[in-house]
C-alpha cells in the first residue's frame, strides 16, 4: 500500500492508480476459506490465473468458477462463469474486485508459490 500522510480521498485515489506495479500487485489479494486459511495460516494471498474463487459480494454472489485472468493495471480478476449482458444479446466478461472473492481451491502449479506456502506452515 501506498504510505500517504494525507487521508483524502482524492490523494489516496491518486497514489492507488498511479502505484508501481510491485505495489499494485497487493491489490490483488483475496481472503482464503476457512479450510485454507487454517491449512497454510494465512489469511489472504493473491489471486492467481487457475485459482477457484467464490464471489462474495455484488451482483455475482454465490457464483464459484475459476480465475480466467488477472488485470494488474486495474486491480480486477475474470472470474469463469461471471458475465454481463450487453444489448444486443452478447454476453462478456465482468471483472470483479479480488477483494469481493473468496479463494476456495488454489492453483498449485507454480513452484515458487508452492514454496512460498510450505515456508509458512
Amino acid at each position: 500500500m501506498v504510505r500517504l500522510e494525507s487521508s483524502q480521498p482524492r490523494k489516496q485515489r491518486k497514489a492507488r492508480y498511479n502505484a508501481p506495479s510491485h505495489v499494485s500487485s497487493k491489490y490483488l489479494n483475496a481472503p482464503l476459506s476457512a479450510e485454507l486459511s487454517e491449512q497454510y495460516k494465512k489469511k489472504t494471498l493473491r489471486v492467481v490465473k487457475g485459482d477457484t474463487v467464490k464471489v462474495t459480494r455484488g451482483d455475482f454472489a454465490g457464483e464459484e468458477g475459476l480465475v480466467d485472468a488477472v488485470d494488474t493495471k486495474n486491480a480486477k480478476i475474470v472470474v469463469h462463469g461471471v458475465f454481463s449482458t450487453k444489448a444486443d444479446g452478447t454476453e462478456v466478461p465482468r471483472a470483479v474486485s479480488a477483494s469481493n472473492v473468496r479463494i476456495t481451491k488454489l492453483n498449485l502449479a507454480d513452484k515458487r508459490r508452492e514454496a512460498k506456502l510450505a515456508e509458512a506452515e
